[in-house]
């Protein structure tokens, strides 16, 4: 090991081959807070450098595991103390921007938020979007294929992403740096990498799709007094808001009481006794428009029995305060602890059944248990959240099994955004065929046969 980061020091320098206290020093993840445990962390500042670096572990036979924002949820940043961290945090460059093409290109260590910031200052967006988007950076965004608060209406970012840059296990640099909408050339040799958690390929670069911005919102907090006026609900935005409804969010009474009157972390702009509450945005680019057609689609609502209680904000500030009820992860996690915290998606007609059973099953286990339930309604995922009063991994094992286990007779999935990393990799099977988990494999075999990159991760070790 001495061996090979002296070689590695080489290629980036001492100063950006970490050891010792500066590795431990650092977390993997931002809910537990545990401390790196790798044996040293690797800074490299290009593409060139790492792929000399990799070129090095591969011949070596040295497995890595890659670090971004470090903002995942299912510890897939974890190392082992004979593993290698290689950090992407010296490339953060955002290269190139074509407003005319509509593409923004970058290193795959730019924080989200910046990546935000250069497309509006170009008079452009992109929609990405997520509570972490100041940490987060969008090689691990494409890594994970995140999310967010804005897929109903701009996809995943699979949808955002139109090339990308990857060093290989054993060195060698596949850059598929499309810039074009429409290419049909063969494979779509990108697709191989997004979603793949940093198994098959470390992404280095990317080209980013952007949007018109949208400079003009309007947002509602609204209450439902059931989940068929909910679903009902959902239906009318879409139809009435068209394109320009860009998020449809839902708390549940357990999250909305718990961050309002239960914590009194902030106003509640609603009672709390409603069972369901959706946070409606709108984005479009004419102000006058834009309001008349969303005050059109509350009121019309209103009329049509689907919402009982709404809050319209009508400044930033008013808007910004709605949002921070549902986005208080923080304060969620806090008033939960211990807790055990799921992201799935199943089809939006059972969610309301689902978490109905899975909170009768949890009380018959936990009397003093509680579920905390908030999501993407439009895009079929739900976060759950829960407290048993105890976090011993013989209660992690039931509780995961109360959740996830009745998703594959719905045809749901274990993982809506998040990923699998090491946390759900057991339950693959719930969610992946065989003959799809054998293709898995032989991907990563055909791709990283020495098993270096974020071993043990996404697929079952063969030997389990």
């Amino acid at each position: 090991m001495e061996s090979l980061l002296r070689a590695i020091e080489g290629i980036v320098g001492p100063a950006n081959v970490l050891r010792g206290d500066d590795v431990a020093a650092r977390r993997v993840d931002w809910m537990s807070g545990a401390p790196c445990r790798a044996a040293a962390i690797l800074r490299p500042a290009s593409t060139e450098e790492l792929a000399a670096v990799m070129t090095k572990c591969h011949a070596a036979g040295q497995p890595v595991v890659t670090h971004g924002g470090l903002t995942g949820l299912v510890h897939g940043a974890e190392a082992d103390a004979d593993e290698l961290v290689i950090s992407l945090e010296r490339m953060t460059a955002i290269e190139a921007l074509d407003p005319v093409g509509g593409t923004l290109t970058v290193q795959a260590g730019a924080p989200l938020q910046a990546v935000q910031e250069a497309a509006m200052e170009a008079g452009m967006q992109f929609p990405l979007d997520l509570g972490a988007r100041g940490s987060c950076t969008i090689g691990g965004n494409i890594a994970t294929n995140a999310g967010g608060v804005r897929v109903i209406r701009y996809g995943m970012m699979r949808q955002q992403v139109l090339g990308l840059e990857a060093v290989l296990a054993d060195g060698r640099v596949v850059s598929s740096m499309n810039r074009m909408l429409k290419n049909n050339a063969g494979f779509d040799l990108k697709q191989l990498f997004i979603g793949s958690e940093g198994t098959l390929g470390i992404i280095t670069r990317a080209v980013l799709r952007l949007q018109p911005l949208q400079p003009v919102s309007q947002t509602a907090l609204v209450a439902c007094a059931d989940f068929t006026a909910l679903t009902g609900l959902l239906q009318h935005v879409r139809r009435t808001l068209g394109e320009q409804l860009s998020a449809f969010e839902v708390m549940w009474r357990s999250h909305y009481a718990l961050l309002t009157e239960e914590s009194g972390r902030h106003a509640p702009p609603l009672p709390s006794d409603y069972p369901f509450f959706a946070l409606i945005e709108s984005l479009g680019s004419e102000a006058t428009e834009s309001a008349q057609r969303f005050e059109m689609a509350i009121e019309s609502a209103f009329e049509a029995g689907l919402l009982s209680d709404a809050a319209v904000a009508s400044s930033e500030q008013q808007r910004e305060r709605l949002w921070a009820i549902r986005e208080d992860i923080e304060g969620l996690l806090h008033h939960i602890a211990p807790r055990f915290a799921f992201d799935i998606s199943l089809p939006i007609a059972d969610m309301e059944d689902y978490v109905q059973a899975l909170e009768r099953a949890v009380s018959a286990r936990w009397p003093e248990g509680r579920i905390v339930v908030f999501g993407h309604l439009g895009d079929g995922n739900l976060h759950v959240t829960v407290g048993t009063g105890r976090d011993d991994a013989e209660t992690r094992r039931a509780v995961e099994a109360l959740v996830y286990e009745p998703l594959a007779a719905l045809g749901g999935s274990i993982s809506a955004e998040h990923g699998i990393g090491i946390e759900k990799r057991d339950y693959l099977h719930l969610s992946r065929s065989p003959e799809e988990i054998t293709l898995m494999r032989t991907l990563k075999q055909a791709l990283d046969p020495k098993g270096l990159l974020n071993r043990h991760k996404v697929l079952p070790d063969i030997a389990e």
